[in-house]
């Protein structure tokens, strides 16, 4: 007869893995250089399509909204701003949304671990999100070369960076343990989810202002938990004021509820992982 095990120690089975986190860094870290390594191995460029990539993206979007409708995120604002409010926009939005798109289907990419009872699968989006963070360090760095260099000066508020991560993993996290999970049962996940994001990215402010947008629609634009987060980024780098705290303790609040949602859902799903691949 299989021993009756009580719902606190179930309960505590199902948490235990994500207080040990930290300590598995050791396998976090390789995991996502591999990550990194492996999307542009073999490539000319290697790592340089890191920044190749959103650049030609944001060439596109300042031709077609800056040069074509004119738009600008400031008053008298050059077409070389608008570029940089657009990238100082899409650097989190980027490494948000690459990560839940590559999680969709991480957990079928690695079935040889699935079956391996030791191995801590809740570590793959993990990897996977922060393999997604380096590529934004490099390009916050190319961000604050081209401010200096358009706007010939760096604010120190640019610090609030690492405080502006914080909701912005929660969300990330939270997401790609959901969706790894849901990629294993519905193979459609990873379609369904880019549309997603495509309608997500347009009604967030990272292509136009806020201002722009009528006042009927201002309420659901502040529902929008990436609008605060945008917004404080572009107040940080950009414009030498400190992060919006009361956007970003809704959007911390709503992050850290995803994140144990997301992360509770894939360790209960889990056990089923092997049955299914």
């Amino acid at each position: 007869m299989r021993p009756m095990i009580s719902a606190q120690t179930a309960r505590r089975a199902v948490w235990r893995p994500l207080w040990e986190l930290p300590r598995r860094f050791d396998l976090i870290w390789p995991l996502a250089r591999r990550m990194t390594l492996a999307r542009y191995r073999g490539s000319a460029l290697g790592l340089l399509w890191a920044l190749l990539t959103p650049a030609v993206m944001i060439a596109v979007f300042t031709f077609i909204f800056a040069g074509v409708f004119g738009a600008r995120f400031t008053e008298n604002g050059s077409t070389w701003e608008y570029a940089l409010y657009l990238f100082c926009g899409l650097l989190p939005w980027t490494a948000f949304s690459e990560t839940l798109l590559q999680s969709a289907g991480i957990v079928v990419a690695h079935a040889n671990l699935v079956k391996r009872v030791v191995f801590p699968l809740e570590t793959l989006p993990v990897a996977q999100a922060l393999a997604a963070l380096v590529t934004q360090g490099f390009g916050t760095v190319a961000l604050l070369v081209a401010t200096v260099v358009v706007r010939h000066e760096l604010h120190a508020t640019a610090l609030w960076l690492f405080v502006l991560l914080v909701p912005q993993l929660l969300f990330t996290l939270g997401g790609a343990w959901l969706v790894a999970s849901l990629g294993v049962f519905v193979r459609d996940t990873s379609q369904v989810l880019g549309l997603l994001l495509m309608v997500w990215m347009y009604l967030t402010p990272i292509l136009y202002p806020e201002h722009v947008v009528p006042a009927r629609f201002r309420g659901a634009l502040e529902l929008n938990p990436f609008t605060p987060l945008v917004r404080s980024y572009r107040q940080a780098l950009l414009e030498g004021l400190p992060p919006d705290w009361a956007g970003l303790a809704y959007t911390t609040a709503l992050g850290l509820a995803v994140f144990l949602l997301g992360y509770w859902w894939f360790a209960r799903t889990r056990k089923n992982f092997a049955d299914v691949i």
